[in-house]
This record gives structure tokens, C-alpha cells and sequence, in this order.
């Protein structure tokens, strides 16, 4: 990984270990831009704006790392997540029932690269 998204990768997480919530978005935000296909930073900017109660945002970051990892529980399971906190229960069921497929060894996308 390029060592300028790393640091600032790092940085978001301290950022949301100190509850500056706001300051991780940013960093998060910035480390898709530098690099559109680097999951844990989609994954991390959804949770984070989630938590900041931006649903709708936190949805879009949650559908792009799911779009990056097809067959990655976690991804999906906060995808559902996210969906449940934005009152969107039919999609947060059917997130979930693909993060439930993956935990019984299925998969999503047969031709996904394996997951990290």
C-alpha cells in the first residue's frame, strides 16, 4: 500500500478511537479518493458516517466495498446494518442474506478474486 494512504488510514482510525467522528469521515473520505479500490477504507468510511447518523452516505461507502469484496460477510453484514439504522428493512434483509450465504461457505460472485 502506498505509505501516504496508509498514514492517513491511520490517522482516521485514531481519529475514530478518540470519537472525533467528523475528522475520520474526512481522512477516510480521502484515502477512497487516493485510492478507489482499497475496501478497508470504503468499509471504515461507512461505519464512520454511520455512526455520525449520515445513512444515506453510509449506505453508498457500504454498497462500493461490497462492490470491491462480493463475497466478504462483514461487508455485507454492514451493509444490513447500515439499512436497519436508515429504517430500510427489505434491503437490510436481503444484505443479510448474502452475509448469511457466505457463512455457510456459499458465495455471492463466483469469479470475486478470494478475499484478503
Amino acid at each position: 500500500m502506498n505509505p501516504e494512504i496508509e498514514a492517513l488510514f491511520d490517522d482516521a482510525n485514531g481519529d475514530l478511537a478518540l470519537g472525533e467522528l467528523d475528522g475520520a469521515v474526512e481522512k477516510y473520505r480521502r484515502c477512497t479518493e487516493l485510492d478507489p479500490a482499497f475496501a478497508d477504507a470504503w468499509h471504515a468510511l461507512a461505519m464512520a458516517l454511520m455512526k455520525t447518523g449520515r445513512f444515506e452516505a453510509a449506505i453508498e461507502a457500504a454498497v462500493r466495498n461490497t462492490e470491491l469484496r462480493p463475497n466478504d460477510q462483514l461487508a455485507w453484514s454492514s451493509l444490513s446494518i447500515c439499512h436497519v439504522k436508515n429504517g430500510q428493512i427489505k434491503e437490510a434483509e436481503a444484505a443479510g442474506a448474502k452475509a448469511r450465504i457466505l457463512g455457510w461457505g456459499g458465495k455471492i460472485r463466483k469469479d470475486a478474486p478470494p478475499e484478503p
